[in-house]
């Protein structure tokens, strides 16, 4: 199967030296598909991709369109914006103050000789008895705590959700994932030929009703769930609704991962323990300490440990026993909690950013995540709205990107708050709410 993005590479290619000119219909998506020979999915992420670069625009009835070369914008503001850096509200990595003096002590104590020498081992599975046990205080919260004996380990959280899904969902099977999910994971599901069902979702999260009827009709093999901090919107269960889910599944026998990547930032009774011999836990390393060197963590049902670690070793997601190792360090030396508590007042003074310089706007935000779900006004939609946002030299991720069911277009978009330096931020924030009460331009 081709890659979307190689795709993408060769139509913007075209885009850019004029053979696609401004203008140009694009066919409908199940015409592109049978035209190049890949599946339909993967030609609506590759309309999508055109649309994240701002290379294209949708427009409901008509078509999607190559998107004529953006217009001298009016406005100081936005006149100034125009020859600033690009601003990146896509990628979504908390970074804190001074982490990189705070990681490196335990880097350097890998290098000595005897202490890299073990380090460079290749890394089964389960990691070490030291890894797993360092592994059980990170996921730790009041009221629960991982057996370490129940602890494996993968590259990352996004290989950690892979290893899960291949051992509990067989090819060409099913599994319920919130109608609006992390992107991707759609990929990882098409990658493995693995079938997404959208589920409803309200103000509280996946509703138990939803995973009976769609377990009814047709066997469901897994569930893949975010109970906390939910990407994109930020909703977390509350613990009645846990409980709730926690009953549906057990009565259904039904296995589910729980993603928690972002739960440092707003500690949680997991799911993991109000339904322990059905929940495959998923966490990792990445947005609590740093992208560049992480691993990956499953917390499994105790009679799953030789089942996912069989899934891990299939797949090459084994962690790298040098990343064990530096965890190890930054956990004991205090390291990760010193990071956590920074990263949680950043994400704070960003969140109070948004309300500010969004006010008056429809924004869905937890004041303790990294991102903010933006419902555009009236008559802005999230692929000509993330259009506009491109020609100023910011992106921003539309929420059609989230979207499992090709039927569901939100017009909204995802801030992620996280990775940008906080002037780069405000300065974004101030030219997409100018860009927003503008509304679109009118294409003569």
């Amino acid at each position: 199967m081709q890659d979307y993005r190689r795709i993408a590479d060769r139509i913007a290619a075209d885009i850019t030296a004029g053979r696609l000119s401004p203008g140009r219909r694009f066919p409908p998506q199940r015409a592109f598909a049978r035209r190049h020979g890949i599946a339909a999915s993967t030609a609506e992420r590759v309309y999508g991709e055109l649309v994240r670069r701002g290379l294209v625009v949708g427009e409901v009835g008509r078509g999607t369109f190559v998107r004529a070369a953006p217009e001298a914008p009016g406005g100081r503001a936005l006149a100034e914006q125009a020859t600033a850096a690009p601003v990146n509200l896509e990628l979504n990595y908390p970074v804190a103050d001074g982490q990189a003096d705070l990681l490196a002590p335990a880097l350097t104590a890998l290098m000595h000789p005897g202490a890299l020498t073990e380090a460079l081992r290749p890394a089964a599975a389960d990691g070490t008895a030291e890894a797993r046990a360092a592994a059980a205080d990170l996921l730790a919260v009041p009221g629960w705590r991982p057996d370490p004996g129940q602890v494996l380990f993968t590259g990352n959280a996004r290989q950690a959700i892979a290893a899960a899904l291949v051992s509990l969902v067989p090819p060409g099977g099913r599994a319920g994932v919130e109608e609006l999910t992390y992107p991707l994971v759609k990929d990882i599901a098409a990658g493995l030929g693995r079938t997404l069902v959208p589920l409803s979702t309200d103000t509280l999260g996946v509703r138990p009703d939803a995973i009976a009827a769609a377990h009814r009709s047709t066997p469901l093999a897994a569930l893949y769930l975010q109970p906390t901090l939910h990407n994109p919107t930020s909703v977390s269960m509350s613990g009645e609704r846990r409980e709730q889910v926690a009953d549906v599944i057990t009565d259904l026998r039904l296995p589910v991962i729980e993603d928690r990547i972002w739960s440092f930032l707003r500690p949680a009774l997991p799911l993991a323990a109000h339904a322990p011999e059905l929940v495959h836990l998923v966490d990792g390393l990445s947005k609590r300490v740093a992208p560049g060197l992480t691993a990956g963590f499953l917390v499994v049902p105790p009679g799953r440990v030789a089942a996912v670690a069989d899934a891990v070793r299939a797949g090459g997601w084994s962690a790298g026993r040098f990343a064990l190792q530096a965890a190890v360090q930054w956990a004991g030396d205090g390291t990760v909690t010193r990071l956590v508590a920074a990263k949680r007042a950043e994400a704070a003074r960003r969140q109070q950013l948004v309300r500010r310089e969004l006010a008056g706007f429809t924004v869905r935000a937890d004041p303790r995540a990294c991102y903010a779900w933006w419902e555009l006004p009236a008559p802005w939609r999230a692929d000509t709205f993330t259009a506009a946002a491109a020609a100023h030299g910011i992106a921003v991720t539309p929420g059609t990107a989230f979207a499992v069911a090709s039927r569901t277009t939100p017009n909204t978009v995802r801030l992620g708050l996280a990775s940008s330096p906080e002037p780069d931020l405000l300065r974004a924030l101030r030219v997409l709410a100018e860009v927003a009460r503008g509304g679109p331009k009118e294409k003569g």
